[in-house]
């Protein structure tokens, strides 16, 4: 779970507003370790802490309660970012198989989204469920299926899945490497960061399937760049 602790140290060394969620005199512990690419860690009541472990396909589980780490799901067809729809159901994107996918309450797999206009997603990477239903997902270049290639004439993207099913591009022209995304609170605003420029952009959300007025939110200063992030 390496990429957790990094995100809880990020958080200790940034506190600026009175803000924090982090509780005062809390400590940083290892919970688990020797995993090959954790990512997507995501926390859900009565159940705890689940993340995927990209190069294994395999989703962990770990609880809090006995702080005991078992298998959730194999294969996951190399999963990434993970997050939970408004029934509770996990929704993941499936790197190996390139789209976004539904784990439903009997453990089976809904494919929510493979192709657009015909082509296939190059691969799906992290992913944000808005409060009435529709998926929001980012579509970077980088981990590409061994011996897959990109579309001809795709790009990197920013896609929206309505509840009716229907996908959508959002931002088709001006990301490279487009990786995590997450709304604010209020959801008026809508956050995507470019991994290699080191840059956290925001647009804001006119309606339920319209963004507007791209511009950089923040910086991150010495190279650095952001992952998965959360609001």
């Amino acid at each position: 779970m390496k990429n957790l602790y990094y995100l809880l140290l990020l958080f200790v060394s940034s506190i600026v507003l009175a803000q924090s969620p982090i509780p005062p005199g809390a400590k940083l512990e290892k919970v688990a370790t020797g995993f090959q690419q954790p990512e997507g860690p995501v926390w859900k009541d009565g159940i705890g802490i689940l993340f995927s472990d990209i190069q294994a396909s395999i989703i962990y589980q770990w609880s809090p309660v006995d702080s005991s780490l078992k298998v959730y799901m194999h294969p996951s067809d190399s999963s990434n970012g993970l997050t939970f729809d408004l029934e509770g159901r996990l929704i993941l994107t499936q790197m190996q198989d390139r789209r976004v996918a539904r784990q439903e309450k009997d453990g089976s797999i809904t494919i929510l989204a493979s192709t657009y206009n015909g082509k296939k997603f190059n691969s799906p990477n992290d992913v944000v469920v808005k409060s009435d239903g529709s998926i929001f997902f980012t579509d970077p270049d980088f981990n590409i299926p061994v011996g897959q290639y990109m579309e001809p004439n795709f790009f990197r993207g920013v896609f929206r899945i309505s509840p009716f099913g229907g996908i959508q591009a959002l931002d088709s022209t001006t990301f490279n490497k487009p990786n995590g995304i997450c709304f604010s609170p209020d959801e008026s605003k809508l956050y995507v960061n470019e991994s290699p420029l080191g840059k956290i952009y925001v647009w804001d959300v006119v309606n339920d399937s319209t963004i507007t007025n791209k511009h950089v939110f923040y910086t991150i200063p010495l190279g650095g760049y952001a992952d998965g992030m959360k609001a």
